[in-house]
């Protein structure tokens, strides 16, 4: 299992809707990722109905902040991760599109294979930037996750 496993699987559960799964996890994900700290902390102290309505507004349709990372590319195909996913064994089993930070979070903690992520690197980028931006508490998951990437090979 790749050094950085915990954090992307941990920064897959941070990026979903947050449920009541989420909330049962956040001891266990302050421990496993301690990169995650802020979030955590932050998801701990807010109700589930103000969580929720947050990441409604972060990253509801129609806003910039688009989990989809073939949104945040020109020409980018969700086909492409579909194979991506093939290649390894995996199949998504749920009704989520397979370009979904989450999922490519999780993908990527169980293959450790980055090749999406840094592919993507200059949308995430530009993710972490505007969550930034907007002062919400998903900018710091963003932080951890782009900071966990291998360097760029020029």
């Amino acid at each position: 299992m790749p050094s950085d496993a915990v954090l992307y699987q941990a920064a897959a559960l941070c990026l979903t809707y947050p449920d009541d799964d989420l909330r049962a996890r956040l001891p266990l994900l302050r421990e496993a990722a301690p990169q995650l700290r802020e979030f955590v902390d932050h998801a701990a102290v807010t109700s589930a109905q103000e969580l929720a309505a947050h990441y409604g507004q972060v990253f509801g349709s129609g806003n910039r902040h688009s989990l989809y990372l073939s949104r945040w590319r020109d020409g980018g195909t969700r086909k492409r991760f579909k194979e991506v996913f093939r290649a390894a064994g995996l199949e998504l089993t749920g009704e989520e599109a397979p370009d979904f930070l989450p999922a490519v979070l999780e993908f990527t903690a169980r293959t450790g294979d980055t090749d999406l992520l840094t592919g993507h690197r200059e949308g995430l980028e530009r993710l972490r930037s505007r969550l930034t931006a907007v002062g919400t508490p998903y900018a710091s998951v963003l932080d951890a996750v782009c900071a966990a990437l291998p360097a760029r090979v020029r």
